[in-house]
């Protein structure tokens, strides 16, 4: 199975690190925005909505389905999933402009496109978003969301507003991770969707994800090159209007985009697995969405629990700032964290979603370091019982360092989220796809985490690890899964705060 092969070539260890021999080359960092030559922009709205939603209570229940789609609606769902929120200067005058969700080494791979059928204020067509300038560019006239639902295999995609659809830039990524990069696509993704659904759902545009559609069809709609940036996920936005007309054909039409270093290099590794995860054909999409539907991980029979308290209802910070004032915290403090807030952060990474398969292939482990009322250890997380699960109790701030990859955020931080996948147990099952939909489940739990994280007021951050010691360190339990994700909690030492960059005015929610 391609997918076996390639997480066991890309898997991290002391010594594959030590032995690498990869350095940065500076000269050739990828641009981080692509720009495209021969578009002319469409500036977006910049009075959005400020989305006071309280943060928790979005990611809870999604706000009744609006009657209506409009171009502001959309910007505010565009900003707050991957615009420009902060930026830092160094000194010499370099600076970094961070985007709204989280993103592996500040490289934002992710690139946004939206199908767009019935938007107030929008004609039809195919649009990129550009973070940068805050705009859209129109690759193709014409409503072809047709086009996109036969891809998708979904008519109901012909009814609605609009579809974002989210790509990866491979090579913005692999620049520093190498081959590892396509672990780190799906990461990424994951957490962008994390606020796209949430957004989506305060906004009430009903936002639902898709994981499966024919690769080739959908990147020819977009006039991608899959052998550079590729389609990962869909979300449709907005009401079901009237049904788009059929789109006789679409064009393999390609615009130029400003080069994103003057050269690059390739890594066949990451092509081979995203091509062997590939659908070919509708039907493939069916009976892969059909397989992806039967029974998923089980849990297996827990040891004696630890009942956590019930999440919060409320943090008292709305969606926006949360989203605002999120980033990656730089250091942790060894103040604790309370049960309570642990316990939220646990309950938003494992909330459910509307999508086209359904969740439950990563369990949640954890070290908890510092937790007022839970004593140090390791755990696993039981989402059906809200429960912690002990594995083994004890201090264990060095080991979980040491996992990962020995950067002391995971051994300072107050509770630290392992995430493991049964992939010998799925793989089999669901395909090579399947994949590409374990790292994605990850990114987006871990992108809740982060959410739920600053709405409370402490901090987070995506770490790295040393996949077969995280799967050594909680075994038994764990034997047969394999290391996904890891995502450290905690309160920052120190301030550590970026800037906040020239970003769009958030107007009043409109009364009424």
């Amino acid at each position: 199975m391609t997918a076996r092969e390639y997480h066991d070539r890309t898997a991290h260890s002391p010594a594959s690190v030590r032995t690498s021999g990869h350095t940065l080359e500076w000269d050739i960092k990828p641009f981080p925005f692509k720009v495209y030559t021969d578009l002319a922009a469409l500036a977006l709205p910049r009075e959005l909505d400020p989305l006071g939603t309280d943060t928790l209570a979005a990611l809870a229940d999604p706000t009744p389905t609006v009657s209506s789609l409009g171009l502001s609606q959309l910007a505010t769902g565009l900003y707050y999933a991957a615009g420009v929120t902060k930026k830092k200067t160094y000194q010499g005058g370099g600076e970094i402009l961070f985007r709204a969700a989280a993103s592996t080494g500040a490289l934002y791979q992710t690139e946004v496109y939206v199908v767009v059928g019935e938007v107030a204020g929008l004609e039809p067509g195919v649009y990129h978003f550009g973070p940068g300038d805050f705009a859209l560019r129109r690759l193709r006239g014409g409503d072809v969301r047709a086009a996109l639902a036969e891809s998708a295999t979904d008519d109901s995609i012909r009814r609605r507003s609009a579809t974002v659809v989210l790509t990866a830039i491979y090579w913005r990524n692999t620049w520093k991770y190498q081959a590892r990069g396509y672990r780190h696509l799906f990461w990424d993704s994951g957490t962008l969707l994390a606020h796209l659904l949430a957004v989506g759902g305060a906004l009430g545009l009903g936002p639902r994800l898709y994981t499966g559609f024919v690769d080739a069809d959908l990147n020819r709609l977009l006039g991608v090159d899959a052998e550079q940036e590729a389609a990962l996920e869909l979300v449709t936005l907005g009401p079901e209007g009237t049904r788009a007309p059929p789109v006789a054909t679409v064009d393999d039409s390609r615009h130029p985009y400003m080069p994103l270093s003057s050269s690059q290099v390739d890594y066949p590794l990451l092509r081979e697995i995203h091509v062997a995860s590939m659908l070919e054909t509708p039907d493939d999409v069916r009976a892969w969405r059909a397989g992806g539907s039967g029974t998923r991980v089980s849990e297996g029979a827990p040891h004696a629990l630890v009942t956590l308290p019930a999440a919060r209802a409320a943090s008292g910070r709305g969606l926006g700032e949360t989203i605002q004032r999120r980033g990656s915290t730089r250091q942790f403090g060894h103040v604790p964290l309370s049960a309570v807030e642990l316990a939220t952060a646990l309950w938003a990474a494992t909330r459910s979603l509307d999508a086209d398969v359904p969740a439950g292939l990563v369990d949640l482990y954890l070290i908890v370091n510092a937790v007022d009322g839970v004593e140090p250890g390791a755990y696993g997380y039981r989402a059906s019982e809200h429960a912690l699960e002990p594995l083994k109790a004890g201090s264990y701030r060095n080991e979980s360092s040491y996992l990962c990859l020995e950067q002391p955020l995971g051994g300072d931080a107050a509770a630290v989220i392992y995430f493991l996948a049964p992939l010998d147990r799925i793989l089999p099952a669901f395909g090579n796809r399947v994949y590409r939909l374990a790292n994605l489940e990850a990114g987006i739990a871990g992108g809740r985490a982060y959410l739920a994280a600053y709405a409370q007021g402490f901090g987070a951050s995506g770490l790295t690890f040393y996949d077969g010691h995280v799967v050594e360190f909680f075994s038994p339990h764990a034997a047969g899964k394999d290391a996904i994700f890891v995502v450290a909690l905690g309160r920052a030492a120190g301030s550590g705060r970026v800037t906040m960059g020239t970003t769009p005015t958030l107007s009043r929610r409109p009364s009424g």
